[in-house]
């Protein structure tokens, strides 16, 4: 784009080719071929409409043709109004030749500093850290760029004439044409036009070109730049970028004055606010201006000339001013002209269409090496690592390169205790340089004690849980330094603190602030760093919390185990016969048996079932199984204990020695793992049922979730078989262990009234069928699932006297756990926990038999004749509990006829005695 000079606008006739033209025809000539070489001319500015071929005639005109949406109204705008305005300017400086001084309005509107928050706040776009705008590289751009309209000229003073320049002002303006290399086309332009993005540098060196070129250009003294910046909230504000730089071949021995800088806040401040320019004619004229405080600088304040940088959207990017015009040579001052406000505007609408695209490229580059980032450290994460400070080190290393930190220091947070609970400190801090090696750099761990380094900024951060960036400071070695908490995923803990310290520079050996792109990227790795820490806080809090099991476990094997002499004893012991001990009875009772005989009994068979013998069982692990079984059953629980277990393995037992299909129905593992099953399917019972643990929230149920109690029972079969000197099972195959386990857990499962009251339909309907294939696995878990059940219950098939026994055990422990429903939920239990419901029992046992016990018995005895006996105790045993409901029944009903007697007794006494 050219520069617009006074003189060539002012010569430039309607319907002639203005100076303009000329220039952009000539660039259009000289446009590179390869789109590589520019940027300019790349999809992102590509016309609308791409022509393959070119017409035959003036490049120029065929170039206007393909590209009228962009060069038309440019054009024509641009040389009409510079045309009109100019020449009216230089025709009346012609004619007066007058000098006055120009100053800004003397309104009461007078300028404010410059602000955080100037202008209405940006609502259409996020929260943007760059200081160019608020889009990122994922915000959607046009295709087309345009040059902003024009920007209405800037406030005159009322007091002085339209144009106060003198005959020799013209004579010094056209001794230094504004136009760039002889009206050829501006260099400064043409450099952006040709350059691509990458070679273009910073937005620092690219605004500092900018500055030098324009000031050069306008003749002035010195020049400032600073771009908007806005907040979360959208406010804007200004961050310098260029601070007031002596220009050309003018020299000042000391720099602007604190009431200097004010006031070129003020006037940049107050173009972002307006968005227009500002010349500011005669700066002493102004009242913020302390001319006594000025006085002691060399440099002096003139003049003024501020216009705002715009995008190709209209948005202010940024402010550029002006300082002091060059003076003529007899010592009069200059100011700047219109002429030079729409120079420099037309200069500043080039950069703010180039920081437009610098800005996205950045950002693009930026996101880059963010997702590069985020992607070593989670590869990092992904990783097993040996202790928690391997882990520290690593992310560590993975974050200095990125943000090219010198140092980077990680402190760990001690506990705080009850007593000091207000007071935060530091246990321990990770500490690693970092030291360049020509194109690659080298991370060393440095020992450091928490004391040997300043936790002030740390500690800041940990207790505002914010990102501190204290770039700047001048402390000691430190010259930059941000801090940023690590925060826990599941709560607002800080458990840890990342703090990097001097940034370093890539263009030379200093050190640079931290910017806000820094904090973004560290608050990203922060929170992978927080899943990291967390996940290996919790590593190592299962692995502690295992040796804490395993440490558990092994005082519960310790206390489990039967003594060496029992086991002994047990061992050397003549085991009775099946007979003498009437184990083949399905009518089998243990009360009054002694204990010692108790543990023979199971010894006996196993022996007769031919387990010992085909899996290679050591007898003597055996015996220490039995007895570590038996020592598992709690003794205070009234009927689910040992003696319960021994009548389940009992049944079990009876049913398969007296059924020979079961025996060849079943394989011998299948055998085995029914009589382990039944020995261990109520193991370590609490005399409570799965609905009050569920109830109650024990760690059973929040382990478990649903059969709680028959979950825990495997778990502790299972102890048990891998107890040293307790394991049976070490004689089997990898595979057939598994299996066995499996069928176990099934087996246990399966005593679950739920799982069977679920189960048993199945079941009575496969009973019915003439012909059922044994050889299904199904099948035979089915039968096996009902076999457990038969055995669990068939306390109700025993002889009158025990099953009377049994039931008032059951009765006892069942309003025992009433009794703490009532108390500790508030609730009243159902009838058959009720110990008001005590004299219902008969009625509740009738109801047990007839939808609980007796449609399996039935449907075992259908489908093996052997199991009958099981059916016939019950039948009986049904009998007796309905006579003994009915005699209750006549009972309550003598108690209730007695009760009607006496107090008809007493009403009638009551009346005589009123008589």
């Amino acid at each position: 784009m050219p520069c617009l000079h006074s003189e060539a606008l002012e010569s430039a006739e309607p319907g002639s080719a203005s100076p303009a033209a000329s220039v952009a025809q000539q660039s259009v000539r000289e446009r590179p071929t390869d789109p590589a070489v520019s940027w300019f001319f790349s999809p992102l500015w590509s016309p609308r409409t791409q022509r393959t071929t070119r017409r035959s005639g003036a490049g120029f005109e065929a170039w206007l043709d393909d590209h009228s949406d962009f060069t038309r109204t440019y054009f024509l705008r641009r040389a009409s109004a510079s045309r009109s305005d100019h020449s009216d300017l230089v025709m009346k400086a012609r004619q007066r030749g007058t000098n006055s001084h120009m100053n800004i309005s003397s309104s009461p509107d007078r300028l404010k500093p410059l602000t955080p928050n100037l202008g209405a706040p940006d609502r259409t776009g996020p929260c943007s850290p760059d200081v160019l705008g608020s889009h990122s590289p994922r915000s959607p751009r046009s295709s087309c760029m345009s040059f902003s309209p024009r920007r209405p000229l800037s406030p005159f003073c009322p007091y002085s004439q339209d144009v106060p320049h003198p005959p020799h002002l013209l004579h010094s303006i056209a001794s230094k044409p504004a136009t760039c290399v002889h009206c050829e086309g501006c260099p400064w332009m043409m450099d952006l036009l040709k350059g691509s993005l990458s070679s273009m540098g910073s937005v620092a060196e690219l605004c500092h070109g900018a500055v030098l070129h324009t000031g050069d250009l306008l003749a002035a003294e010195c020049g400032s730049l600073a771009l908007v910046k806005k907040d979360c909230g959208g406010r804007r504000s200004l961050e310098e970028v260029i601070s007031p730089t002596t220009l050309g071949s003018f020299s000042h021995g000391n720099s602007c004055t604190r009431a200097q800088m004010e006031l070129l806040r003020g006037v940049m401040g107050r173009v972002l606010a307006t968005e227009s320019p500002m010349n500011l004619r005669d700066a002493t004229e102004d009242q913020r201006f302390d001319a006594d405080e000025d006085q002691s600088s060399n440099f002096k304040i003139r003049t003024l000339l501020s216009v705002p940088i715009k995008n190709h959207r209209g948005e202010v990017v940024g402010v550029l001013v002006m300082i002091n015009k060059r003076s003529f040579r007899d010592g009069s001052v200059s100011v700047f002209t219109r002429a030079d406000e729409k120079v420099l505007s037309t200069h500043m609408d080039m950069l703010g269409m180039v920081l437009d695209n610098v800005q996205l490229y950045e950002s693009s580059r930026q996101e880059v090496k963010r997702s590069q980032a985020l992607i070593e450290m989670a590869q990092v994460l992904s990783r097993e690592h040996h202790s928690f400070e391997v882990l520290l080190i690593k992310m560590a290393a993975t974050i200095m390169p990125f943000t090219k930190a010198q140092y980077c220091t990680i402190f760990i947070p001690g506990e705080r205790t009850s007593v000091f609970a207000d007071k935060v400190s530091f246990s321990r801090v990770i500490h690693l340089e970092c030291e360049e090696l020509g194109s690659t750099c080298q991370i060393y761990r440095r020992e450091r004690d928490v004391k040997d380094i300043d936790p002030s900024h740390a500690l800041r951060s940990l207790v505002t849980m914010e990102t501190l960036n204290m770039s700047g400071s001048s402390e000691g070695s430190t010259k930059s330094l941000i801090c940023c908490p690590v925060r826990n995923e599941r709560s607002e803990n800080v458990i840890a603190v990342c703090q990097l310290m001097n940034k370093r520079s890539r263009d030379s050996e200093e050190t640079e602030a931290f910017n806000r792109y820094d904090e973004r990227l560290l608050e990203d790795l922060a929170v992978y760093c927080g899943l990291a820490l967390q996940y290996a806080q919790a590593v190592q809090i299962t692995k502690e919390r295992r040796a804490s099991i395993e440490v558990t476990q092994e005082v519960l094997a310790y206390h489990i185990t039967a003594a060496q002499q029992e086991i002994q004893t047990l061992q050397e012991a003549t085991i009775p016969s099946a007979e003498s001990l009437h184990i083949l009875d399905f009518h089998f009772s243990d009360f009054g048996l002694p204990e010692d005989l108790t543990t023979q009994a199971t010894i006996r068979m196993f022996l007769d079932l031919n387990l010992v013998q085909d899996f290679n069982i050591d007898y003597k692990s055996l015996c220490q199984w039995v007895l570590t079984v038996r020592r598992g059953y709690r003794n205070n629980v009234p009927y689910h204990n040992w003696s319960h277990a021994l009548s389940t393995a009992q049944s079990m037992f009876a049913m398969l020695m007296a059924t020979k299909h079961l025996q060849t129905t079943f394989s011998r593992l299948e055998i085995l793992a029914l009589m382990i099953a039944t020995l261990n399917h109520d193991i370590d019972h609490r005399g409570v049922n799965n609905s009050y643990i569920e109830r109650s929230q024990q760690p059973l149920a929040q382990l478990y979730g649903h059969s709680s109690l028959e979950n825990h029972h495997y778990n502790m079969c299972l102890f048990i078989l891998n107890n040293t000197g307790s394991q049976i099972l070490k004689g089997l195959s990898a595979e057939d262990y598994k299996t066995l386990l499996h069928w176990i857990k099934r087996a246990i499962l399966a005593t679950d009234l739920t799982v069977y009251m679920e189960r048993r339909k199945e079941f009575f309907s496969l009973t019915k069928k003439s012909r059922v294939n044994w050889k299904s696995e199904k099948h035979r878990e089915l039968l096996r699932s009902m076999l457990m059940t038969a055995s669990d219950l068939s306390a109700i098939t025993k002889p009158w006297p025990e099953q009377k026994r049994i039931a008032n055990l059951v009765a006892m422990e069942f309003f025992a756990q009433g009794d703490k429903e009532k108390e500790e939920f508030k609730i009243k239990p159902i009838d058959i926990m009720n110990r008001e419901n005590s004299s219902r029992l008969p009625y509740m046992q009738v109801e047990y038999i007839d939808e609980i016990c007796y449609p399996l018995y039935k449907a075992l005895s259908r489908m093996f004749d052997t199991c009958s006996p099981l059916l016939s105790g019950c039948k009986k045993n049904r009998e007796n509990w309905m006579q003994l409901a009915e005699k209750v029944e006549e009972q309550d009903s003598e108690n209730s006829s007695s009760a009607t007697v006496e107090t008809h007794f007493k009403t009638e006494g009551a009346t005589q005695t009123e008589e």
